[in-house]
């Protein structure tokens, strides 16, 4: 988790001192003025990273299954499942360093990317509400309740401090309900709806003699998803379809020093709001008490443009994930 928190949104923040595709200039990121002109390119440059790396970090939050390895409810009231894993997007990191911003207004610069594992740790439970109704040998809407929790720790390096003003965690709900139950000789299908948000971030960075701050970093999904699976002897193998739905914000101030020179800009907002496809299938060893997961998916959709480019990739390309955990029955 430092790694992503330390890395990934601290990527986000050091583009600060830091898709052209089709995009124009963000009004914000004006040059009326001597010392606008001088920081537009910093500001442009920190807007499209923020797009850039958004929907990693969103995909990293959501994963696939909101329950992993479950594909039906747990069939009654008080009857309980809790599920450890780690989510990993396989990402693409901007080569941040590589270039300086411009003082002389906005120019188009590209950062080529390489390929990184993002992992965000997840847990979650399910919770027996309603049992359903028996129809035809099996049982329909059964309902769940669905709790998340998510987890980032401060940090404090040389050149970048994350603090977390509302705590290190944060608690998502939503719910499960399943079209049909499990049999012997039919598949379980449910549908799932789950909100997972990112606790409250506040990052300040110092890359070389720059600084900058970003405030009020938030990131909030929700996410739909469809499941079928079947158990087979000590397999359970599964496979679904959704949407996440996502907002991150911020809202930053950058100041940069050139030649003794300093230029400054802010706040500078930042929003990002995204709908894509989630596609995902899993495999499941069950054991008496609990089950190994594993699980991929793919995430795609949506239309972001940059003025900045990011080498042959794109901010909305598809995205890969997978994960691997355990869940604990009750």
């Amino acid at each position: 988790m430092k790694l992503f928190a330390g890395v990934t949104i601290a990527a986000v923040v050091v583009s600060n001192v830091l898709g052209a595709q089709a995009a124009t200039i963000d009004p914000q990121c004006r040059a009326n003025t001597t010392t606008q002109r001088a920081s537009q390119d910093a500001c442009q440059k920190a807007l499209d990273l923020f797009q850039y790396m958004a929907p990693q970090l969103a995909g990293a939050i959501t994963g696939g299954n909101a329950a992993s390895g479950e594909h039906s409810a747990r069939g009654g009231a008080g009857r309980i499942s809790v599920g450890i894993r780690v989510n990993a997007v396989r990402g693409r990191l901007p080569n941040v360093d590589a270039i300086t911003p411009s003082i002389n207004g906005a120019v188009a610069s590209d950062y080529t990317p390489s390929e990184q594992l993002l992992p965000v740790p997840v847990l979650d439970a399910a919770l027996g509400v309603f049992p359903g109704f028996y129809v035809g040998g099996t049982q329909a809407l059964a309902l769940d309740a669905l709790f998340n929790v998510a987890y980032l720790p401060s940090v404090s390096e040389t050149d970048i401090d994350v603090s977390l003003p509302d705590g290190s965690v944060k608690l998502g709900f939503g719910a499960r309900v399943a079209v049909v139950q499990e049999t012997a000789f039919s598949p379980g299908i449910s549908v799932t709806w789950l909100q997972r948000n990112l606790p409250r971030l506040d990052i300040a960075a110092t890359p070389g003699s720059d600084r900058l701050n970003v405030n009020d970093f938030l990131a909030k999904t929700t996410a739909w998803r469809a499941v079928i699976g079947k158990n087979l002897g000590f397999l359970a193998l599964s496979g679904g379809f959704g949407q996440d739905e996502t907002k991150v914000s911020a809202l930053a101030d950058v100041t940069v020093i050139r030649n003794g020179v300093t230029y400054t800009a802010g706040p500078i907002s930042a929003i990002q709001t995204l709908t894509r496809d989630n596609a995902f299938g899993s495999v499941a060893i069950r054991l008496p008490v609990f089950s190994l997961v594993g699980e991929y998916g793919r995430i795609s959709g949506g239309s972001i443009a940059t003025y900045n480019t990011f080498g042959n990739t794109r901010a909305d390309d598809a995205l890969e994930y997978a994960s691997v955990g355990i869940r604990l029955r009750f």
